[in-house]
C-alpha cells in the first residue's frame, strides 16, 4: 500500500486542526460563557450526564447487537446441505470479504442511535437519583407521589431501552443464523442447539421485560390523559388495572417456556404463550375494559365514576396549589350605584388608566430620544415607594435598537463596538394622565431625571440587546462606546467603557479565533477595537441567561423590568434589573388533569407558549424560582421561592449551592416581585372547571364556566382573529376567539382588609352555540403584593379569592358591557366621528373591580392620528355598573354619570361649550343642528391635522393650542349631536341640560386621585 506523501500528510494535519479549532468554537466557548456565570458545574452536570448516558447506551446497544450477531457466526454449520442450503451460498460468499465490517457497521449504528436517544433522558435518570420526598401518597396504591414523578418515568426509561436493543439483538441474532444455515424453515423447521439456545434465551429475556413494561403500565394508569377526567377512572381500576397485572404475569410464564425450549429444543409451549398473550392482550386490555365501559359503567356513570371524579379533583387542586381557594358562592352583585359611591379618593386611585399595552407607541415616540433606542420590550405594571407614597406604575426600559442606525452607520465597528447598550427606564403614574392624555411621567429622559433615585442606568443586557457586543478597555483608554446623546458634549455624544464582568474575555489571539468562527466574523478577528480587556457580551436575553443556568425550570414568556436596591444598602446605586418567575414543572402527578401550556396560556397578548419550556403538557406547576438578571452586568441570580417543592429540591441536589434562600432577597427587591401571570392562566383555566369541588356536582357540569373574551380593540388586533367585525357605527369588534388577558391592578376583594396589588380575571357561563349567556359568571383575583420587609413574603401574598355570581345574575359579562358601549348612540356617534377626523378610536383594557357590592368595569379610550409619527392619546374612560354607562373626558365625570338621578343610563345629553360656557339646549333646530355638527367635526379635523404638524416640529406650544381646539370641536359635535336627539320632542318639553363631561378636560391632570 502506497505511502501518503508530504502534500496528503499535510493537508490530513490541517483538517484535523481546523476540526478541532472548530469544535473549541461550540465547546470551549461554551465552557467560557458558564465560567464567566459562576456556573461551569452545570454545563459540566449536564455535558457529563448527555456523554455517561450516551456512552452506557451505545456500548451495551452495539455490544448485544454486535455478538448477538458474532455468537451465531462462530457456531454456523461447518458443511451446508439442501436446496435451501445451496441458495444460500452466494449470500455468504458475497458477505464474508466484508463480513466483520458490516456486523461493526450495523452494531455501531443501532449503538449510537440507542446511545443517543438514552443521553435525551439525562434530566430523568438525574432526577431518579437525586429524588426528593412529596410527602404525600397516591389514593390507589400507597405510595409516595415522588415514585410517579421520578422513579416511575425513569424505569420506563430504562425498561423501553433494554426491550429495544433486546428485540434488535433478538431480530439480528435470527437474520445471520438464517443466513448461516443455523435456523432453516424448509423442508421443516430446524435450529442449531446453540441458536436455539441464544434465540431461547434472548426471547426470554424479551418477554421478561414486556412482563415488567405491563407491570408498570399499572402505575401509568394514573397519570393517564385519556378522556375529559384525567386519571384511573372505573373502568381503569377494575378492568384495565387487572389485564396489565395478568398480562404481565402471562409475559413472565412465556420467558419461563423460552428458557425450556431453549434447552429442551420444543418451540410449542412458548409459541403457543405468546399466542395466549397476544389474544389475551386483545381481549383483557382491549374488549374487556370496553365492555366494563358500555355495559357496566355508562349506565351507572355518576355513581361509578364518583369516587374517581373526586380524586382528580383533590390530585388537581393539590398539583396546582388550588386547595386554599377563598371561595365565595353566590355573591350578589348590586346592580344599582347609589349617590357619592364612587366619589372617594382611594377608590380612584385604584383604577389603571393606562393600558400598557397601547401606550408603549406613544412612550416610544416621546421618549425615545434617538431611533437607535427603543421599547421593544413594551411597558410593565409594577408598583414603587417614593417618599413613603404608593405609586401604580408602568414603566419600560430603553433597549438598543441598531435597526434604526441609518444604513451609513450600519458598520461592523459601530454595531459591535460603539452602539453596546440601552439607557435608562421610564416610568409613569398608571393613573394619572398630563391634561393632553399623555402619559404622567416621573421618570423620564435620557439621562433619566425623575424620582427613581441613582440607579445604574446603561442597559447591557435585554430581550432585544444585539447578538454580540465587544466593550471593555484597560484603565485610562479613551472610552469607545457611545453612552447617550447629549448636545452640549464635543461631538454631540458621552462616551463610556464597560466596567462591569459581563462576558468572556476576548483579550487574546485563541479566543478571538474562537469567537470569530462562532459568530461568523473575519471582523471581530482582524478588528483593531479590541483590546487586552475586551469582553464579548452575548446570550443577552435575560429569558436565554436564566434558560442557560437553570435549564430545569420553565420560564415566564416575558421578563420585566424593576430598579431596586439589590443588597439593601441605601448609600451605593440602585441596580435595574430583570425579573424572571420561573417555574417547576412534571406531567406525572397522579390523577391531576393535564393542561396545554401552548393553550392556558395564549390569549389576546399572548398568541404563543413562552419559547423555554421545558415540556408543553404538565399536570403540577409550581412558581418555585424567581430569577434576577442585572441590566447592566448580565449576572444571574436564582431565589428560592417555594422551599417546599420537592421537584426543585431535587434539582439543588443535582446543582447544589445554585439557588439562593428567599432570606437572600432584599426589601426593595421584595417588593417588586409579584404573582406570575402564567401560573394564573393556568389556574384560571382550571378555575373555570374546577370551582365545583363536589363530585356529583362536578360530573353534571351545570356550573361550568368559561373565560371572558377581548373587548379592548387593540388586543384583538394583535390576536389570532378571525374574520373582522364592526359594531352599527363601523367601529371595530373585537375576535370572538380571543381570550381576555389577566390584568395586574391595585383592588381590594369582598373579605381582603386593604386594597392589594392584585391579578385578576373574569369568567362569563359555560356552554356553546349562538345563544350562550355573556353574563358575569366569576370574578377571580390573587394577592400580588410581596411586601417589602427583607427575606420575608408578606402574609396573605398569592391568596386566591373566587367570587362566583348567581345564575340568575343580570351582572354583565365583559361582552355585554362592551355592547352597551356599543350600541349607545350617543358613545357610538362620538365615537365615529373621532374615527373619521383622520384618526383611529383605540379601546384599551376592559378592567373589572369590585365595588360598593357589584363590580364596575372601567375602559379607557385613545385616539391615534395617521400619521407615520402619530401616536394613541387618551381622550375619554368609558365607565359601567349595572345597566348604567358612562362615557367622559376623565375618570371622575364618567363615573359620576352611573350615580345620576335621572334614569338615563347613557351620558348627559346636554354639552356645555368649554370655550364659550353656553349650553346647547334641547329645543335647538334639526337644521341649525346639523350645521353646527358638519362644522365641529371640519374643525375637528383640522384640529387633528395642525396637532400632527406640531408634533413633527417639536413644537409643543402649538400642539397645545390644537388639542384645546380639538377638545372645543368634540364637545360642539357632541352638544349638535344631543339637540339632534331632542329637537323631536321641543314643542311638549324643554328639559334642563346637565353640564357635559367636556368641561372637566379643562383641568390640569386626568387622575384617579
Amino acid at each position: 500500500m502506497r505511502k501518503p506523501g508530504p502534500a496528503g500528510i499535510t493537508i490530513a494535519a490541517l483538517l484535523i486542526i481546523g476540526a478541532v479549532i472548530y469544535a473549541a468554537s461550540i465547546v470551549w466557548t461554551e465552557i467560557l460563557w458558564f465560567r464567566q456565570m459562576s456556573a461551569t458545574r452545570v454545563i459540566l452536570t449536564q455535558w457529563g450526564a448527555h456523554i455517561g448516558l450516551f456512552v452506557v447506551g451505545f456500548i451495551v446497544a452495539t455490544a448485544l447487537v454486535y455478538f448477538s450477531m458474532a455468537f451465531v457466526y462462530r457456531h454456523r454449520t461447518s458443511s451446508s446441505r439442501g436446496e435451501a442450503s445451496a441458495a444460500l451460498r452466494g449470500y455468504q460468499e458475497a458477505l464474508e470479504p466484508m463480513r466483520r465490517l458490516a456486523f461493526w457497521g450495523v452494531a455501531l449504528f443501532f449503538g449510537f442511535t440507542n446511545g443517543a436517544r438514552l443521553a435525551t433522558e439525562w434530566q430523568t435518570l438525574l432526577q431518579l437519583l437525586n429524588r426528593s420526598s412529596f410527602g404525600q401518597v397516591d389514593p390507589q396504591f400507597g405510595l409516595d407521589i415522588s415514585f410517579f414523578v421520578f422513579v416511575l418515568p425513569a424505569l420506563k426509561v430504562l425498561v423501553s431501552f433494554l426491550m429495544t436493543v433486546t428485540g434488535i439483538g433478538l431480530v439480528a441474532a435470527i437474520i445471520v443464523s438464517y443466513l448461516y444455515g443455523t435456523i432453516r424453515l424448509t423442508p421443516r423447521p430446524h435450529a442449531s442447539k446453540q441458536s436455539r439456545l441464544q434465540t431461547g434465551m434472548m426471547a426470554a429475556c424479551l418477554s421478561l421485560f414486556i412482563g415488567v413494561n405491563y407491570w408498570l403500565g399499572r402505575y401509568e394508569l394514573l397519570t393517564s390523559d385519556s378522556g375529559s377526567i384525567h386519571g384511573a377512572m372505573y373502568s381503569d381500576i377494575n378492568a384495565t388495572l387487572p389485564a396489565h397485572s395478568i398480562l404481565a404475569v402471562i409475559s413472565g410464564l412465556v420467558a419461563l417456556l423460552f428458557v425450556v425450549a431453549a434447552f429442551k429444543g420444543t418451540w410449542r409451549l412458548p409459541v403457543a404463550g405468546v399466542a395466549v398473550t397476544v389474544v389475551a392482550a386483545l381481549v383483557l386490555a382491549g374488549a374487556y375494559p370496553a365492555l366494563v365501559e358500555q355495559f357496566r359503567v355508562r349506565p351507572n356513570q355518576r355513581s361509578l365514576e364518583s369516587p374517581y371524579i373526586q380524586r382528580n379533583i383533590d390530585a388537581t387542586l393539590a398539583a396546582y396549589g388550588l386547595q386554599d381557594v377563598d371561595y365565595q358562592t353566590n355573591y350578589d352583585a348590586a346592580t344599582t350605584a347609589s349617590a357619592g359611591q364612587f366619589d372617594n379618593e382611594s377608590l380612584t386611585s385604584q383604577v389603571r388608566l393606562l393600558d400598557p399595552q397601547v401606550i408603549t407607541k406613544t412612550v416610544q415616540q416621546l421618549q425615545q430620544s434617538r431611533l437607535y433606542y427603543g421599547f421593544n420590550s413594551g411597558m410593565k405594571v409594577d408598583r414603587y415607594n417614593v417618599g413613603g407614597e404608593r405609586r401604580d406604575t408602568v414603566i419600560s426600559v430603553r433597549e438598543l435598537n441598531l435597526s434604526g442606525l441609518s444604513a451609513e452607520q450600519q458598520t461592523w465597528v459601530n454595531q459591535h463596538t460603539v452602539y453596546t447598550h440601552g439607557y435608562g427606564a421610564v416610568a409613569a403614574y398608571g393613573n394619572q394622565l398630563t391634561s393632553d392624555g399623555l402619559p404622567s411621567y416621573w421618570e423620564q429622559s435620557v439621562p433619566s431625571v425623575g424620582e427613581m433615585g441613582d440607579y445604574e442606568e446603561r442597559v447591557y443586557f435585554s430581550p432585544g440587546s444585539p447578538d454580540y457586543s465587544i466593550v471593555g478597555a484597560p484603565e485610562g483608554a479613551e472610552p469607545q462606546e457611545l453612552d447617550y446623546p447629549d448636545d452640549t458634549a464635543v461631538g454631540g455624544q458621552v462616551s463610556t467603557t464597560f466596567v462591569g464582568n459581563g462576558g468572556p474575555s476576548v483579550g487574546n489571539v485563541w479566543n478571538k479565533l474562537l469567537y470569530a468562527i462562532k459568530f461568523g466574523s473575519t471582523d471581530l478577528f482582524f478588528s483593531s477595537q479590541t483590546n487586552e480587556a475586551s469582553q464579548i457580551l452575548y446570550d443577552r436575553d435575560p429569558l436565554q441567561r436564566v434558560a442557560k443556568v437553570a435549564p430545569y425550570l420553565t420560564l415566564e414568556q416575558s421578563a420585566y423590568p424593576a430598579v431596586v436596591d439589590m443588597d439593601g444598602d441605601a448609600s451605593t446605586p440602585k441596580r435595574l434589573v430583570w425579573v424572571v418567575d420561573a417555574y417547576t414543572t412534571t406531567n406525572n402527578y397522579p390523577y391531576a388533569q393535564h393542561e396545554t401550556l401552548s393553550n392556558a396560556t395564549v390569549d389576546s397578548r399572548s398568541t404563543e407558549v413562552g419559547q423555554y419550556v421545558q415540556a408543553n403538557k404538565i399536570n403540577y406547576m409550581r412558581n418555585s424560582v424567581k430569577a434576577i438578571v442585572d441590566a447592566y452586568d448580565g449576572s444571574v441570580r436564582l431565589f428560592r421561592w417555594d422551599d417546599q417543592d420537592p421537584i426543585l429540591r431535587t434539582w439543588e441536589k443535582i446543582y447544589p449551592g445554585s439557588v439562593e434562600p428567599v432570606s437572600a432577597i432584599s426589601g426593595d427587591l421584595m417588593s417588586h416581585l409579584r404573582y406570575p401571570e402564567d401560573m394564573f392562566k393556568v389556574q384560571r383555566n382550571l378555575l373555570a372547571t374546577y370551582h365545583v369541588t363536589d363530585a356529583a356536582g362536578f360530573y353534571s357540569g351545570g356550573d361550568r364556566w368559561r373565560l371572558a373574551e377581548e373587548t379592548s380593540t387593540y388586543g384583538a388586533a394583535s390576536s389570532a382573529a378571525a374574520s373582522p367585525r364592526v359594531d352599527a357605527m363601523g367601529n371595530p369588534l373585537p375576535a370572538p376567539t380571543a381570550l381576555q388577558p389577566p390584568y395586574y391592578l391595585t383592588m381590594q376583594m369582598p373579605g381582603q382588609e386593604s386594597a392589594e396589588f392584585s391579578l385578576t380575571s373574569v369568567f362569563v357561563p359555560g356552554g356553546g352555540g349562538e345563544g350562550r349567556r355573556e353574563a358575569m359568571a366569576g370574578f377571580l383575583a390573587v394577592d400580588s403584593e410581596t411586601g417589602n420587609t427583607p427575606g420575608q413574603v408578606r402574609e396573605g401574598y398569592g391568596k386566591l379569592r373566587l367570587l362566583a355570581l348567581p345564575s340568575s345574575t343580570t351582572v354583565p359579562g365583559p361582552g355585554q358591557v362592551q355592547n352597551k358601549y356599543d350600541s349607545d348612540e350617543k358613545i357610538a356617534t362620538q365615537l365615529n366621528l373621532l374615527n373619521q377626523a383622520d384618526s383611529t378610536v383605540i379601546r384599551g383594557n376592559l378592567l373589572t373591580l369590585p365595588v360598593g357590592g357589584g363590580l364596575l368595569y372601567v375602559q379607557p379610550v385613545y385616539v391615534q392620528g395617521t400619521g407615520s409619527a402619530s401616536y394613541p392619546v387618551l381622550r375619554s374612560v368609558l365607565t359601567a355598573f349595572g345597566d348604567k354607562v358612562g362615557f367622559a373626558p376623565t375618570l371622575e365625570e364618567s363615573l359620576r354619570q352611573l350615580v345620576s338621578d335621572d334614569g338615563n343610563s347613557s351620558p348627559s345629553s346636554g354639552t356645555t361649550n368649554p370655550s364659550t360656557g353656553d349650553t346647547s339646549q334641547s329645543g335647538a333646530t334639526s337644521s341649525d343642528a346639523n350645521a353646527q355638527l358638519a362644522q365641529a367635526v371640519s374643525d375637528a379635523a383640522q384640529a387633528l391635522r395642525d396637532a400632527d404638524a406640531a408634533m413633527s416640529k417639536s413644537d409643543w406650544t402649538a400642539y397645545g393650542e390644537a388639542q384645546t381646539r380639538l377638545r372645543d370641536a368634540l364637545a360642539r359635535a357632541e352638544a349638535a349631536q344631543a339637540a339632534l336627539g331632542t329637537s323631536s320632542s321641543a314643542a311638549s318639553s324643554s328639559p334642563t341640560p346637565s353640564p357635559s363631561p367636556t368641561t372637566s378636560a379643562q383641568s390640569g391632570t386626568q387622575s384617579g386621585s
